[in-house]
């Protein structure tokens, strides 16, 4: 399997477990959505924001260096979050509108990344304004590994309040041979 396959199945199964994420989140009140659980960002809404908002900030580095993706002319609309904390909803259907639209953007930039873009530098700022160059392919891989990392404490909170999100390993997305 090439690096680009590789990430365009990451794509597909970080769409696949934002929808399952999502589908087992919409079972909460909005009080257990807010409730601080003492999560890195606070509460289950608060975390689903963060990975929004971290999204789209990596996605916005990605679009500002390879301006030859169309994929991401929608995200070049966005603004850009100020912190990594931003809270950019606070209705769970809007930020579930934005995550499946960002989703589907993202595997679209992966039909439209090439082997050259991958094994390329990314030269971007990071939050603090610090100049960073690292091979693409690596950063995407933090990219999707980021969002696996919250959307474990999120399953981890859901299971804690009696709610089953099902299976999440990333085995089951892999095609057989």
């Amino acid at each position: 399997m090439s690096v680009k396959e590789n990430m365009q199945l990451m794509a597909f199964y970080n769409q696949w477990m934002n929808q399952a994420v999502y589908k087992a989140v919409s079972e909460l009140s909005y009080a257990d959505l807010i409730e601080d659980k003492g999560a890195f960002f606070g509460s289950v809404l608060g975390t689903l924001n963060h990975n929004l908002a971290a999204d789209i900030i990596w996605l916005k580095r990605f679009a500002d260096h390879f301006i030859e993706l169309s994929s991401l002319d929608l995200v070049r609309a966005l603004e850009r979050p100020a912190e990594l904390n931003t809270q950019l909803f606070d209705d769970l259907l809007l930020l579930q509108r934005k995550r499946f639209e960002l989703d589907k953007q993202i595997i679209t930039m992966m039909d439209e990344v090439t082997d050259e873009m991958l094994a390329s530098a990314l030269v971007y700022k990071n939050m603090k304004g610090i100049d960073h160059s690292q091979r693409f392919g690596f950063t995407l891989q933090h990219f999707f590994n980021h969002q696996t990392h919250h959307r474990g404490q999120i399953t981890t909170l859901l299971s804690q309040m009696g709610i089953d999100v099902g299976i999440t390993d990333l085995i089951i997305t892999i095609p057989r041979m």
